[in-house]
Order: C-alpha cells, then sequence, then structure tokens
C-alpha cells in the first residue's frame, strides 16, 4: 500500500508514469507497506502473466525472488540513483529526504537484487549508468546511512500508514527505535534464492530512464 497522498501522473512517452508527491511528505514518513490486497507469486508463474491475464503489474521482486503485485499507485515508483524512497530490511519504505508537493517519488532498484547487469538512464547526477548484481555488496553502508537517518524521524511525523503495517514489522521497528534490538541492515535484502527470473523481463534490456515500474 502506498502513502494515500499521492497520485499517478503521466511524465512522458519514454519513461510512461510515475508517482508523484500530492502533499509535503518529510524524510521519515513510512511510503510503503505491503498489505494483505498485494498477490503474491513465484518468479517463474509472474514472468508469464500478461497484461490481459494478470491482476497487475509487478511492483518488485523480495529477497526469496517471490514476485509482489501491487494493486495501487506502489507498482509506478520509478527509479533513480539521487532517489528520496528506500526499501528497508523491516518490509515497509521510508522517505530519505523531504519530498515537496508535485515533487515525484523515486526509489533505488539496487536494493531489490535483481541478478544481472541492467543498463540505466535516470538523468541525475549521480547515475551509475547500469545496476549491477553487487549493488547490495557495493552500497548497503551507504544506504543503511540514509535509511538511519531516516529512523530517528519516524516518531516525529505524520505516519498513515502505521495503522495498515503487520504486527510483527511494527514489532520489529518499535523494537529498534526503543533500542531493545539492533537495526537490521538492507544487506539483508540479498536474494536466499538464485534470481532466476525478475521482475524485469527477460528481454528488456534497452537502458532504463525509469526502471521497470513506469
Amino acid at each position: 500500500m502506498m502513502h494515500p497522498k499521492t497520485e499517478v501522473r503521466f511524465v512522458d512517452p519514454t519513461i510512461g508514469y510515475g508517482v508523484f508527491a500530492a502533499e509535503d511528505i518529510p524524510r521519515g514518513t513510512i511510503v510503503y507497506v505491503r498489505d494483505r490486497l498485494e498477490a503474491a507469486h513465484v518468479a517463474r508463474f509472474a514472468n508469464r502473466m500478461d497484461a490481459a491475464s494478470g491482476p497487475g503489474k509487478t511492483a518488485y521482486a523480495d529477497e526469496t525472488g517471490v514476485h509482489i503485485v501491487s494493486r495501487d499507485n506502489a507498482r509506478y515508483v520509478n527509479h533513480r540513483c539521487d532517489c528520496n524512497v528506500m526499501t528497508t530490511a523491516y518490509g515497509f519504505e521510508i522517505a530519505v529526504r523531504d519530498i515537496w508537493k508535485g515533487q515525484e517519488i523515486c526509489e533505488e532498484y539496487g536494493l531489490f537484487d535483481l541478478g544481472r547487469d541492467i543498463p540505466l538512464n535516470c538523468g541525475c547526477t549521480r547515475c551509475r549508468k547500469q545496476l549491477r548484481p553487487d549493488d547490495l555488496e557495493r552500497f548497503h553502508a551507504a544506504w543503511d546511512g540514509l535509511i538511519l537517518d531516516a529512523l530517528t524521524r519516524v516518531a516525529d511525523v505524520h505516519q498513515p500508514l502505521m495503522a495498515f503495517m503487520d504486527a510483527e514489522t511494527k514489532h520489529r521497528l518499535r523494537a529498534y527505535l526503543c533500542g531493545e534490538e539492533p537495526y537490521l541492515s538492507v544487506a539483508r535484502l540479498a536474494r536466499h534464492t538464485p534470481a532466476v527470473l525478475s521482475a524485469i523481463p527477460p528481454d528488456n534490456l534497452k537502458s532504463a530512464p525509469f526502471g521497470f515500474n513506469g
């Protein structure tokens, strides 16, 4: 489930659609939680689905290789190397920068450990030009730093998605915030099963200014 103060807009014919903030969303806001309405499919089945027969576009694949199909704005979130939102090892995504009204919400696809090289052309000054299978290994410390900084703000900002967070995730988050458990690094997002198939169709190897969602 995506933050309620977001909307899908058409960006351009190359990028397609993207998700934009309908109101200011401050750093530390949880912008996505997995909910019961999302369908989960094993990778092989998810890649057989087409627009006519499938229940929705794949938003992401988790660390076990299971594809999560979102039915709301989450499936249109695009990649940028200077993203303002990051997924966490807790199962939610958090704003790592202040997101102003009208600004596009973009995430870091390297956190999804897609398992192969994929060209990028996101247009930002920090563009890495390519997603690589070792991105998590190379960048997890820097990504953890951004997430840790954002987590310091969780209790200080409005959290409309907290009511939809499952009990286990909520417990783990509170345990970290209360100092009862250590932080869970995004290094844990590395796949536990081989990335045989990803959320990106195998024949889609063109430079992706938006990644695989838009």
